[in-house]
């Protein structure tokens, strides 16, 4: 049976799609410039900490015996959100519970699309903004760079990663499940990011007709529209791009809905019975609520897609256990590791101890020897 190291060795709180809703995951979804602004406020805050952002996920890491309700109530504040909404869905790990689920994530194993390799990415990320913000530690560095070595383990050891879909490819998936002669459509992609990437990347490669690249940057959306042999239009022309389209994939990261729903009915009015397949897999959403009730539109965004995520992942459902064992075998070692560093300390300070006494007693002995007696 495990013991808990002491002192405390880590503290975390997160949340993901697992027990937090889309409009709330909203919430905590940080424009890079914002990610590295509460780098630098938790320098400050807690000294050295990780923050890992992803479209599904927030998680801090702080090395040591931080208070759980002081990281909700740091986070809720970063976002601006209530310290209620921090306590519902900020949940807390420590210790081994928090290593176990750091070296999940980066295995795959905890993402909506099980095995998929973005996530190590995201969380190689993670530690090198730590360092740039200079929030990172000894300890940081030894618990990221075991976590990345046991998500490389899990991709080349196990078939976890195994024909795994990102959430942009799921999404192609489901404009090719929803709409017949897809070969045939024209294709919409809002974003020149990288989910926006992957997405027209996999349609160009289902055989999709026409791809058209919108983006906030005009030059941008162009890059990627040659790459793809599409071509590209400058956001102020969505409603002109809008209006020939059969699928929209939205996946722009913008703060604030790019799709208005009288934007989209306008764009679309007068289409005889062609309907419009919006896939928005942004988060925040790059549609406005009012969008899904829109006539003629069918609308689905990013948690819509967790069936066929979950399709996905029955084929390789069986290697979880086995990535599972990486996981716990990689936690013991590092909890193997920390162990050490308190013994080590704890061993040294015994010996110094004694071997102070030792003089001591020697000294004692020497002052009680009478000049006839050496």
């Amino acid at each position: 049976m495990e013991t808990e190291p002491t002192p405390r060795m880590l503290s975390m709180v997160g949340m993901s799609h697992h027990n937090a809703p889309l409009e709330v995951r909203e919430c905590f979804a940080l424009a890079a410039d914002e990610v590295e602004a509460m780098r630098q406020q938790i320098v400050e805050r807690f000294r050295a900490g990780a923050l890992i952002v992803t479209c599904n996920r927030m998680e801090l890491y702080v090395p040591g015996a931080a208070d759980p309700a002081a990281l909700r109530g740091f986070l809720a504040n970063a976002v601006g959100v209530g310290e209620d909404v921090g306590e519902r869905y900020l949940l807390a790990r420590q210790d081994t519970e928090a290593v176990r689920h750091l070296y999940g994530v980066a295995a795959g194993i905890d993402s909506m699309v099980l095995g998929e390799t973005e996530i190590l990415g995201q969380v190689r990320s993670a530690f090198s903004g730590a360092v740039t913000a200079g929030a990172d530690n000894a300890f940081l560095s030894r618990l990221f760079h075991t976590a990345i070595r046991v998500g490389r383990r899990a991709r080349t050891e196990t078939k976890i990663g195994r024909n795994a879909l990102s959430i942009s490819s799921i999404a192609v998936k489901q404009a090719r499940a929803l709409v017949p002669g897809l070969g045939e459509a024209t294709v919409l992609v809002i974003g020149a990011g990288e989910a926006g990437r992957l997405a027209a990347a996999a349609l160009r490669d289902g055989g999709v007709g026409q791809i058209v690249v919108t983006n906030r940057s005009l030059e941008h959306a162009e890059v990627l529209a040659d790459e793809l042999g599409g071509h590209a239009v400058p956001l102020a022309q969505l409603a002109g791009a809008l209006a020939p389209a059969d699928v929209v994939i939205a996946a722009t990261g913008s703060s604030e809905p790019v799709l208005r729903a009288n934007l989209v009915e306008s764009a679309t009015r007068g289409r005889r019975q062609r309907p419009l397949l919006v896939i928005d897999i942004g988060v925040p959403r790059a549609a406005e609520p009012g969008l899904a009730m829109t006539e003629g539109v069918t609308y689905c965004d990013i948690d819509d897609l967790q069936s066929i995520a979950a399709e996905n992942a029955a084929a390789r459902a069986a290697e979880v256990s086995r990535v599972q064992t990486i996981v716990d075998e990689a936690t013991d070692d590092f909890l193997d590791w920390w162990r050490h560093l308190e013994v080590v300390p704890t061993i040294t300070a015994l010996t110094e101890r004694a071997e102070r006494l030792r003089q001591q007693e020697m000294e004692k002995a020497l002052r009680r020897m009478k000049p006839s007696d050496a």
